[in-house]
């Protein structure tokens, strides 16, 4: 039946003076019109692309949260489309299925489609006969033209009745109707049947999100210009939300400083809580309400952690609902959701205001519900901000993971929140967190007391109180298992390789009652204690064996290659530690008396540095050290003293005191330093700094007496060198080269005969040990008038010394060997790197001039400066040319005289071209 209408219709049949449904009630022409944009929208070219490549599809959906923008961009879509666009807002749809077709109908015609008097209208409001439908569809697929007909709010469509005819007409209408829908929520339309056939087009919450460029540019329409850092920043914080990013620059606008405000705007106080209470919270059940306000106090959950929450059991069905609804959860997959960020700012406020005091047992109830089902981080975050430490401490232990106080990514973040907690609850667990804390500065004297009172109470029989970990087997074990870690640390940094050796060995046996799962999970673990191990043994001197426990760290990442792992390949809880562990088989190698395979362990343990991040461990500064060492033994002081400056410099509060083994070798590498700046009276001062420790450390006492062998010496005073190196335990190798060079300064080559010959073969020394030992055996047969051997051992220190560049050694030497490095047998070997000057065409050494002497190889931007001045510029131009200062030009001059042994920019450039510098 076919109700006719009052007034006198239009040649489309539309009469818009008269009823419009079976009820009788006119049209609301609101229903009809197409948006109005604001002044400050912002047109969104990628997505205008997107409908106009649509027409393809006969359903088009645009699909997204309240606030979106979806309106607003179909309306601007279909403001250029002429008026072929029927607009129909669909807030009659409760009112029945007659009143919806009506409207529809009535939509049509005002866009200028001619529907036959036979289409007719609903007679009644609940109910539309088929033969309208079919009619419809068959008129609308009879045009040559499609009609484009946009149904907005059509997530007021909740009768499947009325979804199910709109599906009928769209497809028997085939080509003369596209159909777009603008909705909160899935329509309820056989979405999968249009997907499989290609026959749909979908712009979703995630497309309509402002991409930076958009966001900017519609916060310069407000009239602000942020910097790019900025607009990523209020972009993460409102993920993009149209509505979000113009109700901030709205109310920023009003503000003194609207930068600061956007950074720093409370959501809960602003238009944007309004606009999300009214839109999405009071739409909602009271049993949703109660569940949204609850789940504020996560960043992901699941229905089961909602359930804990809520105390009931629903969460399910009303998180799936809220996501399909486009109600600000977000779907991360598998289950879990988020809220938007700003929808659960306003949350937790209104969390707070209805409900005092529940948010932290709120966030107990999660700690505990995440202590076995989900990530540590989120156990110990809920923990903390329940200031449930006992929980929260329980937790680090109980799931192994102590190690990440020490060291990994997470180390820093740990500690800040750890940082939180006071003195109470003591229990194993906190006095753990507390002792990792504190060791992990270096503080001795704050830490051993909370690891002695750790380690009473895990002594005790089980199922007693004040431990803080639960009493099964395995959080247990993996408690005392932190416990020996702790104990390695403690006794690295006291320098006890004994009590390092105890606490390996119980760690090895408690690593069977951990479970091989948690043990996989937590490398760290065992990497940090074969560190601690390692750094123990190498201050014991027994360096076999630390080599063995630092080399399974640095090659836990080796390849079939059998070369290390890169750093990027490491995993990240264990990077810093083999960084470490690099830095300390390189100081390994140096006291070997092997500077070249040294200096390329130091260079990747700061290579892996520079992908780990600011190291925690005790031994920082280990790698620059060796460096440092190394420069000494090429005779290049002032690179050694920048590389001791730069570990000054780095010295701040984020760094820990370091251990024997990086304080010993400070107090040698600058013992050095002073020695060769000729500071005699400084050099015996520094190396003879106390290192406090359990027990003393061979090595460090050795390189000690040979610093200080060396200032005696340079003072005149040979008989005491020789004495203090003959009276050391062992048989050194170095000790023994240079108390022989000591004992031929005092004019006893019998005794220096002697000690060379306890040089034993086995002892397989490195290049700095043959080349000192072969310049002493060089100067003894200068001494007994045995010329050719006097030069084939110069030639073999030559040789060994070349690769390395070892000019150390020649260099305190003595004036004897000058000389014998012009020869025509010996230049060529010294030439390039140990002398300057050239020989002349015959082969024999230049007449002219001083002596040839040991110089220092120029920086490279040294040589710049010098390139520079043989060009005639002025230092001005040249700070200018390099973009530097006047006053670095200088510094890089002066350096570059010294080592050129000149005083004058003329001398300068002649004497780098007589060494072929230029």
């Amino acid at each position: 039946m076919v109700v006719t209408t009052m007034g006198v219709p239009d040649e489309t049949g539309a009469d818009p003076h008269g009823p419009a449904d079976p009820c009788g009630d006119p049209f609301l022409r609101t229903r009809f019109a197409i948006p109005t944009l604001p002044l400050t929208y912002l047109r969104r070219e990628r997505l205008l692309g997107r409908l106009d490549a649509a027409p393809g599809t006969p359903l088009t959906v645009v699909g997204g949260a309240a606030g979106a923008g979806k309106t607003l961009l179909v309306a601007d879509w279909a403001a250029t489309r002429g008026p072929r666009v029927a607009w129909l807002t669909a807030q009659m749809a409760d009112k029945g299925r007659g009143t919806f077709w009506a409207y529809l109908l009535q939509a049509l015609r005002l866009a200028g489609v001619t529907l036959s008097a036979e289409v007719g209208l609903p007679a009644e409001a609940g109910r539309v006969d088929d033969a309208l439908l079919t009619r419809l569809a068959a008129e609308l697929s009879a045009r040559e033209a499609p009609v484009t007909a946009v149904i907005d709010e059509y997530d007021r469509v909740t009768d499947p009745e009325i979804a199910d005819q709109l599906e009928f007409v769209l497809r028997h209408a085939g080509t003369g109707v596209r159909l777009v829908l603008v909705t909160r929520t899935e329509p309820l339309l056989p979405l999968h049947r249009y997907r499989a056939a290609g026959a749909v087009t979908e712009i979703r919450n995630d497309d309509l999100a402002f991409i930076p460029e958009e966001a900017a540019d519609l916060l310069a329409l407000h009239g602000m210009r942020l910097p790019p850092d900025e607009v990523a920043a209020l972009l993460a914080r409102t993920r993009g939300w149209a509505a979000g990013l113009r109700l901030s620059a709205l109310a920023a606008q009003g503000e003194r400083d609207p930068r600061s405000y956007l950074k720093e705007f409370e959501a809960d106080r602003t238009t944007i809580g309004d606009y999300l209470i009214a839109e999405v919270l009071k739409r909602q059940r009271a049993e949703t309400q109660d569940l949204l306000l609850r789940i504020s106090v996560l960043d992901r959950f699941c229905p089961a952690l909602a359930d804990t929450l809520t105390g009931r059991g629903d969460a399910e069905p009303i998180l799936t609902g809220l996501h399909r609804e486009n109600a600000f959860v977000e779907d991360l997959g598998h289950s879990w959701f988020r809220l938007h960020p700003l929808f659960r700012e306003i949350l937790r406020a209104h969390l707070r205001a209805r409900h005092p005091g529940l948010e932290t047992e709120l966030h107990r109830r999660a700690a505990a519900w995440l202590r076995h089902r989900g990530p540590l981080g989120e156990t110990l975050e809920h923990a903390a901000a329940a200031g449930d430490w006992e929980a929260a401490a329980g937790a680090l232990v109980g799931e192994l993971a102590l190690g990440e106080l020490l060291t990994g990514p997470r180390a820093e973040s740990l500690a800040a929140l750890f940082s939180a907690m006071g003195p109470e609850p003591r229990t194993a667990a906190t006095d753990l967190v507390r002792a990792a804390g504190e060791l992990s500065l270096g503080d001795l004297d704050r830490g051993l007391p909370h690891l002695r009172r750790a380690e009473r109470e895990l002594a005790r029989e089980p199922h007693g109180p004040g431990r803080g970990v639960e009493d099964t087997p395995a959080d247990l074990a993996a408690a005392r298992l932190g416990c020996t870690l702790l104990q390695a640390l403690a006794a690295r940094l006291t320098g006890s390789p004994a009590r390092a050796e105890a606490a390996a060995r119980r760690a090895e046996e408690l690593r069977q009652e951990v479970p091989g799962p948690l043990l996989d999970r937590h490398p760290e673990l065992t990497a940090l204690l074969r560190a601690h191990l390692g750094a123990a043994r190498l201050w014991s001197g027994r360096f076999t064996q630390a080599r063995a426990a630092l080399t399974a760290v640095a090659d836990s990442g080796r390849t079939a290659s059998t070369a290390p792992a890169p750093a990027s390949e490491v995993r990240p809880s264990t990077a810093q530690v083999r960084e470490e562990c690099l830095a300390h088989l390189a100081l390994l190698d140096h006291l070997d008396g092997r500077p070249g395979p040294a200096e390329r362990k130091a260079l990747a343990a700061l290579a892996a540095a520079g992908h780990a991040g600011p190291s925690p461990l005790p031994g920082v500064g280990t790698a620059t050290l060796v460096l440092a060492a190394v420069a000494m033994d090429r005779d290049e002081p002032d690179r050694a003293e920048a590389l001791l400056g730069s570990l000054t410099d780095a010295a701040d509060a984020r760094h820990p005191a370091p251990d024997p083994v990086a304080r010993a070798g400070h107090a040698l590498v600058t013992a050095r330093l002073l020695l060769a700046r000729g500071d005699t009276e400084g050099a015996l001062e520094a190396a003879d700094r106390t290192v406090v420790a359990d027990e003393p450390s061979p090595w460090a006492e050795t390189h000690a007496a040979l610093v200080a062998a060396g200032a005696h010496l340079a003072d005149g005073r040979p008989e005491l060198a020789a004495k203090m190196l003959t009276e050391l335990p062992g048989e050194d190798p170095l000790c023994l080269a240079a108390a022989a060079q000591a004992e031929l300064a005092a004019g006893r080559p019998e005794h220096a005969l002697e000690l060379l010959d306890r040089i034993r073969p086995q002892h397989a020394p490195g290049p700095l040990v043959t080349v000192r030992t072969a310049l002493v055996r060089a100067r003894l047969a200068d001494v007994e008038g045995d010329h050719e051997a006097r030069r084939r051992f110069v030639a073999q220190a030559l040789r060994e010394a070349r690769r390395d560049r070892l000019r150390c050694p020649f260099r305190e030497a003595g004036p004897w060997l000058r000389p014998l490095l012009t020869t025509a047998p010996l230049r060529p070997l010294a030439e390039g790197w140990l002398l300057r000057g050239a020989a002349s065409p015959d082969g024999t050494a230049a007449a002219a001039g001083p002596l040839p002497v040991v110089v220092e190889e120029l920086s490279g931007r040294e040589r710049d400066v010098l390139v520079r001045l043989a060009e005639m510029m002025s230092t001005e131009e040249i700070a200018a040319d390099l973009y530097v200062s006047v006053n670095t030009v200088k510094t890089h001059l002066k350096s570059a005289y010294r080592k050129l042994g000149v005083n004058r920019r003329h001398d300068a450039v002649r004497r780098a071209r007589e060494l072929g510098l230029l």
